[in-house]
């Protein structure tokens, strides 16, 4: 292990010196822990996240995790990083397709339990016949959990945001878990140059005592789940105690904005934003959507790119500046029921104008030329 030093986040994520090495996605997740100065990972094998989990094994062996385990399924892992968030320490694991929905009921806990956790996501068919190939319908089950979602178009996007991620959830008027999904297979497995910083630097540890509930430790009793006795009770207090925590967690995700804009640069990404027609995408489906409006422009036709970055919180002011002087909006998702375009709407205050498509799932890729042709269609 080389020795590293500590420095201040926006060091590291602005100011270091980087260096471009070609690697792949699962690559970048490494190089990130590698800087993130985590005290714990936990793992279990799920396609296509396994190799991003084993390389993170690969650099506890050298020294840059402090505890490193396997857990018995998803379910634990996702309980085992519960326990470990609970008790002081900064920890990480991922998971993707059905890692996901089996450990499901965990992520409102984590929330709930306002748990500083950063997981990664690499997204897959979840549908049967199973595929493993990528799909982000899983993403749809996770839009209310009371987690951040960031959504990677890039390698480069997977290990900026996990870095960024962990200093934005330990804020202290958040404090509440951040997944990082991105693509599998389309990122997590191709190789791309990738700008990192140094080895011999990483982030400020954790301190959980910055925490807004206590960190449960020798001297606090577990009041993280059990603040008083009333909230198990079935009365109008227990009711509102509940209620009023939702609430809570609701805002400190609305906190987080200023965090993002801070470290992300905003919510959102825009080219050409005054455009008569816009792609608004996120994750791979960015990509596709650059080809095919370079290949519209040179048409001669008038299109540009809104890059969503963070679902939760979601753009919503943004995306309704935006797009109110378009004529039309093309959504592509790698999904089937389209839940992009459902939060898009959302925010519009004139929903006609947007299109719900074009959409491939199952593990099929999206040639720029669907995009292309519903941007001529729009167009015409």
């Amino acid at each position: 292990m080389i020795e590293q030093r500590v420095v201040e986040p926006e060091h590291l994520f602005f100011e270091a010196k980087r260096e471009s090495k070609f690697i792949t996605g699962s690559e970048a997740v490494k190089e990130a822990i590698k800087r993130a100065n985590v005290d714990m990972a936990v793992s279990y094998p799920i396609t296509p996240q396994s190799e991003s989990m084993h390389l993170v094994g690969d650099i506890y062996a050298e020294g840059y995790l402090r505890e490193y385990f396997r857990g018995e399924n998803e379910f634990a892992v996702m309980s085992s990083v519960a326990g470990a968030a609970m008790g002081g320490v900064r920890v990480f694991t991922a998971t993707g397709g059905p890692g996901t929905l089996r450990a499901f009921e965990t992520f409102s806990t984590w929330a709930g339990a306002r748990l500083p956790i950063v997981c990664a996501f690499m997204t897959r068919g979840v549908n049967s016949p199973l595929t493993i190939q990528p799909d982000t319908i899983e993403m749809a089950f996770m839009l209310d959990t009371g987690i951040l979602m960031l959504h990677a178009e890039t390698a480069q996007d997977l290990h900026d945001m996990i870095l960024k991620a962990f200093i934005i959830a330990e804020e202290t008027d958040v404090h509440i878990p951040v997944g990082v999904f991105v693509d599998g297979f389309f990122v997590t497995h191709t190789r791309d140059n990738i700008d990192i910083t140094s080895e011999d630097i990483k982030l400020p540890p954790y301190n959980p005592y910055k925490a807004p509930v206590p960190v449960m430790d020798m001297e606090n009793v577990p009041v993280r789940q059990m603040r008083d006795p009333f909230v198990m009770k079935s009365n109008f207090i227990s009711y509102a105690a509940h209620a009023s925590w939702q609430q809570e967690i609701l805002a400190a995700a609305e906190r987080a904005r200023k965090h993002i804009h801070r470290y992300l640069g905003g919510l959102v990404e825009a080219e050409n934003e005054d455009a008569d027609i816009l792609v608004v995408a996120s994750g791979a489906a960015v990509s596709q959507s650059r080809e095919a409006i370079g290949a519209a422009r040179r048409e001669g036709l008038d299109a540009g790119l809104i890059k969503i970055k963070s679902l939760r919180p979601f753009p919503t002011q943004e995306i309704n500046e935006m797009t109110r002087k378009a004529r039309a909006v093309i959504v592509p998702e790698f999904n089937r029921v389209g839940w992009l375009s459902r939060e898009v709407k959302s925010a519009m205050d004139d929903t006609t104008k947007v299109l719900g498509g074009p959409r491939v799932f199952g593990g099929m890729t999206m040639p720029p030329e669907l995009i292309l042709d519903e941007i001529r269609r729009c167009s015409a």
